[in-house]
């Protein structure tokens, strides 16, 4: 294999490729990328096992096609110290040489036929979606995601295909975080994917994208990648269950107005209070360590009776954050109960600290 390509192009490539490589064990061919070359484009893949991408340019001059597999890291930190110049990639034996100029390096291969087979488009479904329908969905629930939990499938977002609906869940048991998208589906199916998935996905950036998945694999094909996860085996919890399907009260707050005053108190603490009366919100921080916040914000209820909310503020601030609008609803029934956060598309469900 012999190509030349250009420092900052193949630069980008191995940036992207970083968080997919096996960083403990250098050992390890998934440590190593894969280069594959021919003579019309380049690619690039990485994988862990649970989760792999595929990256291709035709920005690059190949002089002899070949593969060949490097250490991701390594060959990452070589590039980004040479010149925004040509470079060439070269195998000889069991090594990858990459020279520019009278600068000259040499990593050791690993046999490329035995680096881990990525999953195939073949015979799997599909599903579409808007870019940035699909990008924004899953940035509002990711907060919302468990880590940790010993219930293994809390620890992805749930993509529930039904009734010509796409729902997009995640739930850290404290609260539920659910976008919803009306959408023609041909079929049913309820997808689990791992939250360091839904991490990476975020940092993709494409125009067009086609979503294909079976039972154990979902894959995000665009123009320039191919992104692959495997799914958690699972029967995500009932979710639906969980939404109230009615509400004695619903306040319409002020987005801007609610940020800055919840902002005030979690510089203190986490937990708050909430006390709405007729002409006022009253923020309190929740601590035993003699330390406290107040503040208070005019606003006109109209409740028979005074309402009072603890709840952990962070579950708030996340909501808000990824809210376009600058009006939200919170409905509820009594302050024992989950209460709901909802704007558009997006609510969130959250169960209140007891007071």
């Amino acid at each position: 294999m012999i190509l030349h390509i250009n420092k900052n192009v193949l630069e980008h490539i191995l940036i992207n490729t970083q968080n997919f490589l096996e960083k403990k064990d250098a050992s390890q061919i998934t440590s190593h990328i894969l280069l594959e070359v021919n003579q019309e484009r380049l690619d690039i893949k990485a994988t862990d096992f649970e989760i792999g991408l595929s990256m291709f340019t035709q920005n690059m001059t190949t002089e002899q096609i070949g593969s060949a597999t490097a250490n991701g890291k390594k060959l990452l930190d070589i590039v980004k110290i040479l010149k925004d110049a040509e470079l060439t990639l070269k195998t000889k034996e069991n090594f990858l040489y990459i020279a520019q100029e009278k600068s000259k390096f040499k990593l050791p291969m690993y046999n490329a036929l035995e680096y881990p087979k990525f999953p195939e488009l073949e015979n799997k479904s599909k599903f579409q979606i808007q870019p940035l329908d699909f990008l924004h969905a899953i940035k509002k629930i990711s907060p919302a995601i468990d880590t940790n939990n010993p219930k293994y499938e809390l620890n992805g977002a749930l993509i529930d295909l039904i009734d010509n609906t796409i729902h997009f869940v995640a739930t850290d048991t404290r609260r539920l975080a659910i976008v919803t998208h009306s959408k023609e589906i041909d079929e049913e199916i309820s997808l689990i994917i791992p939250k360091k998935a839904i991490g990476e996905i975020q940092k993709l950036f494409f125009d067009e994208m086609a979503i294909f998945y079976d039972e154990n694999t979902l894959l995000i094909q665009s123009e320039n990648f191919t992104f692959f996860t495997k799914l958690i085996n699972g029967k995500y919890p009932d979710y639906k269950r969980i939404i109230p399907h009615e509400y004695k009260y619903e306040l319409t707050l002020n987005r801007e107005k609610m940020v800055d005053h919840i902002k005030q108190i979690s510089t203190i603490s986490t937990e708050l209070k909430m006390t709405f009366t007729n002409d006022a919100i009253l923020f309190e921080s929740l601590n035993e360590d003699n330390v406290e916040a107040k503040t208070e914000l005019s606003f006109i209820s109209n409740l028979p009776e005074e309402l009072v909310l603890a709840v952990n503020s962070r579950y708030i601030l996340d909501f808000l954050a990824h809210i376009e609008q600058n009006e939200f609803k919170l409905s509820y029934n009594d302050a024992t109960l989950p209460f709901t956060l909802s704007c558009e598309d997006f609510i969130t469900v959250v169960m209140p600290i007891m007071l």
